[in-house]
């Protein structure tokens, strides 16, 4: 076949199985939750074997297959969260980039897909999606209070419990960037974890495999961002400072989850050292991830690890 004729067909090929799978994926109840993992693929692939520009060229075609089907407000949303995360994956496992470099401009092009899909939602269709899922969960919550008040629970019991689950409700409203982060790190994770499977179905080259967890380290911006994280969050409260105290929350919920990481990967080291079974440490980890207290403990020692080094005492001493 002609040379020239080859990409275009491959192109104009990864466009249809792109727009599918969107359409599937918000379509298809439960199982476009699975097929959300896939939609990025066939961008990444193309672009890899092609090149970005014909990476480019697939996703816009794939949006303009997506608009015959579709509102502009959706198919414009599918192409921000699927082929332009796709299309940067690829970009970055042509030029040879490591894994880490690879995954951290993804997972940006994906956070920012998120946010920007929130926005749209709310200038543009009037949605506020995060007052939406609020109410729902407010409405969820008061039907379980009121199958509980016909069972005879105390009245004080369950008025305990509302004002337990209404501080809840309100840090997630709060927390929502740090959901929306999540939610991108999900995706782009187990997109990365397909893919590397299908790439080497197909023997082409993937990037370099991530470095045991054991030796994960994150820099000491990490804990400086929790420091005046937490110093913004005082300010926040006392001053009555809405805007400081919702950028300090998600910074500190932000910082504390990269503790966790790191002091989870400081354990595992430990356990490696002192020849802990893989299924024991994995009943600690999933222990310490349970238990509220125990995971601050874990985060915060993880962030003070990104100074003192404890892994270096532990290699110096005999």
């Amino acid at each position: 076949m002609n040379s020239k004729v080859a990409p275009l067909i491959e192109s104009g090929l990864m466009a249809a199985i792109t727009a599918i799978l969107g359409m599937a994926a918000t379509y298809l109840p439960v199982v476009g939750l699975i097929v959300e993992f896939f939609c990025p693929l066939p961008i990444v692939v193309l672009t890899v074997r092609r090149g970005f520009k014909f990476g480019a060229a697939a996703a816009l075609v794939s949006l303009l297959i997506l608009l015959m089907f579709m509102g502009p407000i959706l198919a414009v949303r599918i192409t921000l969260m699927f082929s332009l995360c796709g299309l940067m994956f690829g970009y970055c496992l042509r030029r040879g980039l490591s894994t880490v470099k690879c995954l951290i401009p993804t997972l940006i092009m994906a956070f920012a897909a998120q946010i920007i899909s929130v926005l749209m939602m709310s200038l543009i269709m009037g949605i506020d999606i995060v007052e939406d899922e609020v109410k729902l969960l407010r409405e969820s919550f008061e039907q379980s209070f009121q199958v509980y008040e016909s069972l005879g629970v105390d009245p004080a019991s369950i008025g305990y419990a509302q004002n337990q689950v209404e501080s809840i409700i309100q840090l997630i409203a709060i927390l929502t960037p740090i959901i929306l982060f999540l939610t991108a790190l999900v995706n782009v994770i187990v997109s990365y974890l397909i893919a590397k499977i299908i790439f080497r179905k197909l023997n082409m080259k993937f990037a370099e495999p991530l470095p045991p967890f054991a030796q994960w380290r994150f820099p000491t911006a990490f804990l400086y961002l929790a420091a005046f994280s937490a110093l913004g969050l005082y300010w926040g409260e006392t001053r009555a400072l809405a805007v400081l105290y919702f950028v300090s929350m998600n910074g500190l919920f932000f910082a504390v989850l990269i503790g966790l990481v790191q002091g989870l990967s400081l354990l595992s080291f430990l356990a490696d050292r002192y020849k802990i079974s893989k299924f024991v440490r994995r009943i600690i980890f999933i222990i310490l991830i349970l238990n509220f207290m125990l995971a601050q403990v874990v985060a915060f020692t993880g962030l003070f690890d990104m100074i003192f080094d404890y892994r270096k005492y532990f290699r110096n001493k005999t």
